[in-house]
């Protein structure tokens, strides 16, 4: 086995709202702080938010900045450490270029949903594949109603949906990253 070579985004752009419409949507604190929290508790490269507009790139930036400065890397050294992995990008065209500069080749594309794609790959195959180390991989999640028809078609694998003991499906983008992250990167004390 090899190492990870692990990256994650979390696109606010193109998703659809729930009239499925292409929408941009904003950036939350919950997000940037929890999704990196997690992301660097399970070792992922870079973390990486994914808006075009002006305004939320500024946001991202004035928060990464004071939890990484001085009185909020004093206050909070471990969400300075978090934060170190976060990066922004205006598309995900420059998320891929970004990786394929780190890694001299293009990752693999994942996505996922709450429904089953002919693609779809399960965690415990994604996991072998992953842990093989033999090509970056790059699980791409999205906000608002979820990504664009475009998107989804664009990657090689659509993860398996995360199934609970009901029927209820409908987690947050914070939860849902931090299962597939512990499901993909953490402790193997299942079979």
């Amino acid at each position: 086995m090899g190492e990870p070579r692990f990256y994650l985004a979390l696109l606010h752009n193109p998703v659809y709202n729930k009239r499925m419409e292409v929408i941009t949507t904003t950036v939350t604190n919950f997000d940037l702080h929890d999704i990196a929290r997690s992301s660097k508790t399970y070792d992922v490269n870079k973390y990486y938010i994914v808006n075009h507009l002006d305004s939320q790139q500024k946001l991202v930036g004035r928060m990464k900045e004071y939890w990484s400065g001085d009185f909020g890397a004093e206050y909070n050294p471990d969400r300075k450490e978090a934060f170190s992995i976060l990066d922004i990008k205006a598309e995900l065209a420059e998320v891929i270029a970004d990786i394929k500069s780190i890694e001299k080749e293009e990752p693999i594309l994942i996505t996922t949903d709450a429904r089953t794609y002919p693609n779809t790959i399960t965690y415990k195959d994604l996991r072998e594949k992953i842990h093989s180390g033999d090509r970056p991989y790059l699980v791409l999640l999205g906000t608002g109603w979820g990504l664009t028809k475009e998107v989804m078609n664009s990657t090689e694998y659509i993860l398996e949906p995360i199934y609970g003991r009901g029927d209820y499906n409908h987690l947050s983008v914070r939860s849902a990253a931090a299962i597939i992250l512990d499901r993909l990167l953490g402790e193997s004390w299942f079979s």
